[in-house]
């Protein structure tokens, strides 16, 4: 009788789920840097807490390819996850772009003001179409940057300007104003700048020194074009290989790592523009008698992506109005 039940127990215990699982990663973000730095450091806490169970393998440097491809592979299973931007998570989920309507935010302040009651309805709406989300990753604030000043709504009208492959909104945004941008693919930016194909882009301070695009330009309009973020996301079909202990592990780690990743990104954004500062790149605030043909644009903008219903109109308006009761209470 004892025999019999040894016998049960171990095929009850070789039946069993084992909740193992490697979840393959891929990100544009280079090996070395800081966005690396903390996400392997994840990774060594979630297999160190989960026994070995949960392992996190990264492939970094766009090996995988760009953001269309990375979503191909995990939907067909060759990868579970990616660390991608707002404008490549449009593909399942087109609210995700949300803060990415151009010259929406004027600060930081506010930035903090609306993701603090925002983000968790765009993590939400990623979890309703499969993804789950760890958190949304602050790249900073893109300026538009040239090789020619960009001091008035004339000049920007000139310029040759970069818009990013497959973005819409962007494409729309500057069709809107009267600009014909020249849609590229990130990795062909620099190829362009050096042509002369295009003269003028949309970056972050730190993302024009990384991809070298400041040693192409002289002049930065200094007013917020578009906020950059992204996040990691990895397929829940993925994550219900885990059992729920190790889920639970996963997020809270991630987590964390989600939170310092963002603060690190604005701390780094702060000191690269210092940089471009110093090396001679002049930064072109509005003057008074062109601030008001600045703010028609912005208007323009606005009038006609909200025209074009792009986004969820009653996500549009909860933002307005947590932007217009922040202005309203903090100037």
């Amino acid at each position: 009788m004892q025999k019999r039940l040894l016998i049960l127990l171990l095929l009850l215990i070789a039946s069993a789920p084992i909740h193992a699982a490697t979840l393959k990663i891929a990100t544009l973000a280079p090996d070395g840097s800081n966005w690396m730095n903390q996400l392997r450091s994840c990774a060594a806490e979630v297999e160190q807490r989960t026994a070995g169970r949960v392992k996190l393998r990264y492939y970094p440097g766009g090996v995988m390819g760009n953001d269309s491809s990375v979503l191909r592979k995990i939907r067909i299973g060759q990868l579970q996850g990616g660390a991608l931007t707002a404008g490549g998570l449009a593909a399942v989920y087109p609210d995700i772009q949300l803060y990415s309507l151009p010259f929406l935010f004027r600060s930081f302040a506010e930035v903090d003001y609306v993701r603090e009651r925002m983000d968790p309805l765009l993590i939400a709406g990623l979890k309703q179409q499969g993804f789950a989300s760890y958190g949304i990753s602050e790249g900073g604030f893109a300026y538009l940057m040239s090789q020619l000043p960009l001091d008035s709504v004339a000049h920007l009208r000139q310029q040759k300007i970069w818009s990013p492959e497959g973005d819409q909104i962007s494409l729309s945004a500057f069709r809107s104003i009267g600009v014909s941008p020249v849609p590229l693919p990130l990795t062909d930016v620099l190829t362009g700048l050096q042509t002369g194909l295009i003269d003028t882009v949309g970056a972050s301070p730190v993302g024009a020194i990384a991809l070298q695009w400041h040693t192409r330009i002289r002049h930065v309009a200094d007013i917020p074009l578009i906020y950059l973020y992204g996040t990691l996301v990895i397929h829940e079909k993925a994550l219900n290989k885990l059992s729920p202990g190790d889920r639970a592990i996963l997020r809270e780690v991630m987590e964390d790592r989600f939170l310092q990743i963002n603060q690190q990104n604005r701390n780094d954004n702060l000191g690269a523009r210092e940089a471009l500062q110093q090396q001679g790149i002049q930064f072109h605030r509005p003057q008074d008698g062109a601030r008001e043909s600045w703010q028609q644009l912005i208007d323009k903008v606005e009038a006609n992506l909200r025209e074009e219903r792009r986004l969820d109109p009653p996500l549009i308006q909860q933002l307005q109005r947590l932007l217009d009761d922040f202005r309203s209470t903090r100037g």
